[in-house]
C-alpha cells in the first residue's frame, strides 16, 4: 500500500509538513533547554545561597553552645563556695560543684585542674585526655571554644581560669555534639548536615554524626573526597568550595541523586580534621518546577500535534494545484491542447495556472502551425512527402479492409532544372503552382491525393484504383501538360516522367509502393516512355546499382581501376597525337565492367570527383612515361559537372604539376556543353584558371547540348569535338555533313582544333580529311586499350590509304 504524500519524502508535501514541523521542534526543543538549564543554573545559585546562609547557622548554634558552656564556667568559676573549695582542696565539693553547673545547662563534661593543668575533679571518666586540648585552649591568646574527640565522639570545649586575684586553676566544660544537633540544623534550614572526621591508623575519613541513612555514609565520603579533589586541583577558593555530590538510592536512603555540597572545617591546623559537609539536594530544589516542564512538554506534544495538522492541511492546499497543473503538463507534453488548464485561486499559484493556460493556447497554435508546415508543401499548398506517406499508409489498410487496389502515381517535370536556371527561381515556384493547379483541377478524381514530395516531383495516391485506371489517370495528366503555360510573356512547354505502382500487385507498404513508382518514373525519364508501370526486372537493376555502387567506394584503394586510351590521329599526316582516356573496373568477381554501369551512379553520388582524380594523376604518369625521349603527345581526360563546379580543381590540378613535374600542355581537359551550362558562371571561372596554368580545354560532343555562340565565344576552350552521332550519320545522310562542315567552318574562324570521333569507316576518314577536319578517333584507328599495350600500337600504326574510296557526287561537292 502507497504511502501518503506527506509521508513520502520525495514529495513536496512531505518536504513542507517536515520543514515546518522541524522548526517547530527546534523552538520547543530550544525553548525546553534553556529553560531547563535556567532552572538548573538558578536552582543551583538558590542552593549555594542556602547553604552559605545554612553555614552561619551552624556557626550560630556552635557559638550558642560555646556562649552557655561559657557562661556556666563562668558562673562556677567565680561562685566563693567554688574557690574555697579550691582553696582547700577539696575533691569532693568541686566534683559535686562541677556536677552540677554541667547538669544545670546540659554539658557533657566538667573540668578543674589547678594552675598546673593537674586534673583535680572532673564529671567525665578518662577526663585525662582532654587535658593537653585544656592546656592548648588555655593558653591560646583568641581560643574562646575548641572541638576535640573523646573516644571517636567530637566535643566542643570552653576554658575559663579561675582567679584569686591570681589563676589559681582551670575550669573546662563541654557538649558532646550529637546527632541532635544536626538535626535541629536540618529543621531550621532543610539544610542536611555531615561531620566527617580522620581518624584510625592510617587515618582515613569517617562520618561521625549525619541527618542522612547510615547506609549512604561510605558514598557520601568517596563523593566528597572525589570532590576535594577536583577541588585542589582547580585551586578554588574558600567562596568557591562548593561541589556536587551523587548520592543512589540503595533502598533506604532518604536522599538520593545530586546534592550541592559545602565544607565547613570546625578544627585547626595540627589537630584531627573535622568537617561539617551542608548538603542540600539539587532534585528536591528544582522538584517545583518539574511539574512546569512537564506541563510545557505536554503544550509541545500538543502543539506537534496541532501544527501536524495545520502543516498537511496547508501543504495540500499547495500541492494539489500543482498537482493539477502537473497533470496539465503531462496532457500538453502527450499532445492534448483541447482541455484548458484550471486557476481555481487568486495567488500564485493562480498566475502560475494563468501562465499554463497562455502557454498552452500559444502551443497550440504554434502546433497547428508546426503540423502545417510539417505535412504541407509550403509552395503549392499540397501534401508533403510526410503527409503523402501517411495517407498512402491510410489508404493501404482501408483497401486491405476491403479487398480492393489502390496505386500510386509518381511524376517528375521534363527539363525544369534548365527552365529554373534560364528563368529563375521565382519564375521555377510560379510555374509548379500551376503545375499542382493543373493535376488538382484536370487530372485527379474527387477522392485521390495529389501531393508534392520536393523539387519538380510530384506524387498521386488513387484509392480503388487498378492499374488500368492508374493508366488512364497517367494519360489524363499527360493531356493537362499538352497545353504550354504561360507565365511573364513566356511560354514553357511541359513534359513528364510518370511511374505507377499498385497494392497489392507491387506492394502492400508504404514506403515500397513509393519507391517502385519512383523506380517505374526513372525509367520513363530514361527511356523517353512517357508512363511506366512498375515491374521486378527494374528492382533487379536497381539492386545490381546499388551493389556496384557500394562496391565502386573501394575500388580505388583496391587498385580495381584501369586506364584505356584511345588514339586521336591527325588526318592531314597520319601521325599519332595522342589519346583520350577512358576508366574500366576490373571488378574481382563481374569482370571488366564498363563505364556505363558504374559511371552515371558515381556522377550522381559525388563520387565521379575521385575517379576524375585517380585518371588525372595515373594519365600524368602516363604521359611522363610516353613523352621520356619521344615526340610529345596529349591526353584528354573528361570532366563532369561536379568536377567543372569544384572550386578545388585548379588547386588539386596545380599540387599535380608540381609533384609529377606535368606540362600542362600535354593535357586536354574535355567538358560538355550541359556540364557548362548547369553554372556558367562558375564553370567559366574554373575554366579561365585552368587554361591560365596552362592547360587544354576542348568542348565534348559539340551539337547535341544547349549550344550557344555566345557562350562558344567567352570560354576559353582550345578544341571542339563533334558528336559521334553526327559522324557516323554524315556517310548517308547528307543534312549531317553539311552540320559538320559547318562545325569545322566555326571552329577554325574561331580558332579551334577540331576533332571528329566515331569514325568507323574509311569513307567517314576520307570526307573529314576533305572537309578539313584536324583529329580523327574512332574504331576505324583503334578501340581503346590498355595504357601498357599503348606504346606498342604507336610503333606499328600505319596512316590508312584512302586513295581508292569514293566519294557520291553531293558529298564531293560539299568538300569543295
Amino acid at each position: 500500500m502507497p504511502l501518503p504524500a506527506f509521508m513520502t519524502p520525495k514529495r513536496l508535501q512531505f518536504r513542507i509538513v517536515a520543514l515546518f514541523l522541524g522548526l517547530l521542534l527546534v523552538v520547543q526543543l530550544a525553548s525546553l533547554l534553556l529553560i531547563g538549564n535556567s532552572i538548573s543554573v538558578n536552582a543551583r545559585s538558590a542552593v549555594n545561597a542556602e547553604l552559605r546562609t545554612a553555614e552561619r547557622v551552624f556557626e550560630r548554634l556552635l557559638a550558642q553552645n560555646a556562649g552557655r558552656l561559657t557562661d556556666a564556667a563562668r558562673l562556677l568559676a567565680s561562685d566563693f563556695g567554688f574557690r574555697a573549695a579550691v582553696a582547700s582542696n577539696d575533691g569532693e565539693t568541686l566534683a559535686s560543684a562541677l556536677a552540677n553547673q554541667g547538669d544545670r545547662i546540659g554539658a557533657s563534661l566538667a573540668v578543674f585542674t589547678d594552675a598546673r593543668f593537674n586534673l583535680k575533679a572532673a564529671t567525665h571518666d578518662g577526663a585525662e585526655r582532654f587535658l593537653p586540648t585544656l592546656r592548648q585552649l588555655a593558653t591560646a591568646p583568641d581560643a574562646t571554644q575548641r572541638l576535640v574527640l573523646l573516644d571517636g565522639e567530637p566535643y566542643q570545649l570552653v576554658a575559663v581560669p579561675v582567679k584569686a586575684p591570681l589563676t589559681i586553676g582551670w575550669v573546662a566544660m563541654g557538649f558532646r555534639i550529637e546527632a541532635s544537633l544536626l538535626q535541629e540544623m536540618q529543621q531550621l534550614s532543610s539544610i542536611d548536615v555531615a561531620l566527617l572526621t580522620q581518624r584510625g591508623s592510617p587515618p582515613r575519613w569517617d562520618v561521625l554524626q549525619s541527618t542522612l541513612d547510615p547506609a549512604a555514609s561510605p558514598q557520601l565520603v568517596e563523593q566528597w573526597l572525589l570532590a576535594r579533589e577536583t577541588q585542589a586541583t582547580h585551586q578554588m577558593s574558600q567562596k568557591e568550595r562548593h561541589a556536587t555530590l551523587t548520592l543512589t538510592d540503595d533502598g533506604g536512603s532518604r536522599l538520593s541523586g545530586q546534592l550541592l555540597a559545602r565544607d565547613m572545617p570546625l578544627g585547626r591546623e595540627g589537630e584531627p580534621q573535622t568537617v561539617a559537609v551542608l548538603m542540600r539536594s539539587l532534585d528536591e530544589a528544582t522538584a517545583p518546577y518539574r511539574r512546569l516542564q512537564w506541563i510545557l512538554l505536554a503544550f509541545t506534544l500538543v502543539a506537534i500535534a496541532v501544527f501536524a495538522v495545520v502543516s498537511v492541511y496547508t501543504a495540500r492546499r499547495i500541492t494539489t494545484p500543482l498537482k493539477t497543473l502537473a497533470g496539465s503538463a503531462r496532457r500538453l507534453g502527450q499532445g492534448d491542447y483541447e482541455q484548458a488548464v484550471p486557476a481555481r485561486t487568486d495567488d500564485e499559484i493562480g498566475e502560475l495556472a494563468q501562465a499554463f493556460e497562455t502557454m498552452r493556447l500559444a502551443v497550440r497554435e504554434r502546433e497547428g502551425e508546426v503540423r502545417r508546415l510539417a505535412f504541407e508543401d509550403g509552395l503549392t499548398q499540397l501534401p508533403n512527402r510526410e503527409q503523402f506517406r501517411a495517407d498512402l499508409r491510410a489508404a493501404i489498410q482501408h483497401a486491405q479492409a476491403r479487398n480492393e487496389p489502390c496505386a500510386v502515381l509518381m511524376l517528375d517535370l521534363d527539363r525544369f532544372k534548365h527552365v529554373n536556371d534560364v528563368l529563375g527561381h521565382r519564375f521555377g515556384d510560379r510555374l509548379l503552382q500551376e503545375v499542382a493547379k493543373r493535376l488538382t483541377q484536370e487530372a485527379r478524381r474527387s477522392n485521390d491525393v495529389v501531393a508534392r514530395l520536393g523539387g519538380d516531383e510530384f506524387a498521386m495516391l488513387m484509392p480503388s484504383a487498378d492499374i488500368a485506371l492508374a493508366l488512364g489517370i497517367a494519360q489524363r495528366i499527360q493531356r493537362a501538360f499538352e497545353r504550354p503555360i504561360s507565365l511573364d510573356d513566356h511560354t514553357v512547354d511541359l513534359g513528364a516522367g510518370i511511374g505507377i505502382a499498385c497494392c497489392p500487385a507491387h506492394g502492400v507498404e508504404a514506403d515500397t509502393l513509393v519507391s517502385r513508382a519512383e523506380l517505374a518514373m526513372y525509367a520513363a525519364k530514361q527511356h523517353q516512355l512517357g508512363v511506366k508501370v512498375y515491374d521486378a526486372a527494374l528492382d533487379m537493376s536497381s539492386d545490381e546499382s546499388l551493389s556496384l555502387l557500394s562496391e565502386l567506394r573501394t575500388a580505388v584503394d583496391r587498385d580495381q581501376l584501369r586506364l584505356y586510351l584511345q588514339p586521336k590521329i591527325s588526318l592531314a599526316t597520319g601521325a599519332v597525337l595522342g589519346a583520350e582516356a577512358l576508366v574500366r573496373w576490373q571488378h574481382p568477381q563481374r569482370g571488366l565492367v564498363p563505364p556505363g554501369k558504374f559511371i552515371p551512379f558515381a556522377e550522381q553520388t559525388g563520387f565521379i570527383r575521385v575517379l576524375t582524380g585517380w585518371m588525372i594523376e595515373r594519365s600524368a604518369m602516363v604521359l611522363r612515361q610516353m613523352n621520356a625521349g619521344a615526340p610529345a603527345l596529349k591526353i584528354s581526360v573528361n570532366l563532369s559537372t561536379r568536377d567543372l563546379l569544384d572550386q578545388d580543381l585548379p588547386a588539386k590540378m596545380q599540387r599535380l604539376i608540381d609533384t609529377l613535374a606535368l606540362n600542362p600542355g600535354s593535357m586536354c581537359l574535355e567538358i560538355t556543353e550541359s556540364a557548362i551550362m548547369d553554372d556558367p558562371q562558375r564553370a567559366l571561372q574554373t575554366l579561365e584558371r585552368l587554361h591560365a596554368m596552362g592547360f587544354k580545354l576542348s568542348i565534348d560532343d559539340f551539337g547535341t547540348g544547349y549550344s550557344s555562340l555566345a557562350y562558344l565565344k567567352r570560354l576559353p576552350v582550345d578544341e571542339l569535338k563533334i558528336d559521334q552521332s553526327f559522324v557516323f550519320n554524315m556517310e548517308r545522310d547528307l543534312d549531317d555533313a553539311k552540320i559538320v562542315r559547318s562545325t569545322i567552318d566555326l571552329a577554325h574562324n574561331l580558332g579551334l582544333n577540331v576533332v571528329a570521333e566515331g569514325i568507323e569507316t574509311a569513307k567517314a576518314w576520307k570526307l573529314l580529311q576533305a572537309l578539313g577536319c584536324d583529329e580523327a578517333q574512332g574504331y576505324f584507328v583503334a578501340k581503346p586499350m590498355p595504357e601498357a599495350l599503348f606504346a606498342d600500337w604507336i610503333r606499328d600504326w600505319t596512316a590508312p590509304q584512302v586513295q581508292a574510296v569514293r566519294l557520291d557526287t553531293d558529298f564531293s561537292r560539299l568538300a569543295l
